[in-house]
């Protein structure tokens, strides 16, 4: 299933632009390509574009984006100025069908791919690298913060907008600036 961009994609989709220029960008469950687009016409450097879902790489390939299979970074070689990541975030809803959950569920409590990321995301980023990602108010997010700060790394709000049950957030998260 691919998905569909939506508020969330807009909003991450208005920073990459800020973000990607001159960059070597890896976007992370690219779906529809919409980050990987944003990031080429802002003046990427380099764009590699990962899915683990066999739809959205034929649709992204089409569309002749340098494309990957992947879950996360298991199939991603090298260091990446900018990482971008629209993650599935929201909590499990039995209610919800099996496809559409793959997207947008981010496991039991909603917070598990994007702790899977954040374990793995050290091997990826480059020394002055960027992570955008997008969050939810309905994302638990202590865990995500502990992992953050155990990473040496630091997060700033740097995008917002309130929907009719949630609040989205793009998070910039970088290294820590040494004192």
């Amino acid at each position: 299933m691919i998905y569909t961009p939506a508020e969330d994609s807009w909003l991450l989709a208005d920073k990459v632009r800020k973000y990607a220029v001159g960059r070597k960008v890896l976007d992370i469950g690219a779906g529809s390509g919409i980050q990987s687009e944003m990031a080429l016409k802002a003046g990427a450097e380099k764009v590699l574009a990962v899915d683990i879902d066999d739809e959205s790489l034929m649709f992204l390939k089409r569309k002749n984006f340098n494309a990957v299979k992947s879950d996360l970074f298991s199939n991603v070689k090298g260091k990446f100025d900018l990482i971008v990541f629209n993650p599935p975030y929201l909590p499990e809803d039995k209610r919800e069908d099996a496809e559409s959950r793959r997207a947008t569920t981010g496991g039991k409590n909603g917070d598990e791919i994007i702790l899977r990321f954040l374990r793995d995301v050290k091997k990826h980023l480059a020394k002055n690298g960027i992570i955008l990602i997008v969050l939810s108010s309905l994302t638990p997010d202590e865990r995500i913060l502990k992992l953050i700060k155990k990473n040496k790394m630091e997060k700033e709000i740097i995008a917002e907008k309130t929907l009719f049950m949630e609040k989205l957030e793009v998070w910039k998260i970088c290294w820590k600036r040494r004192a």
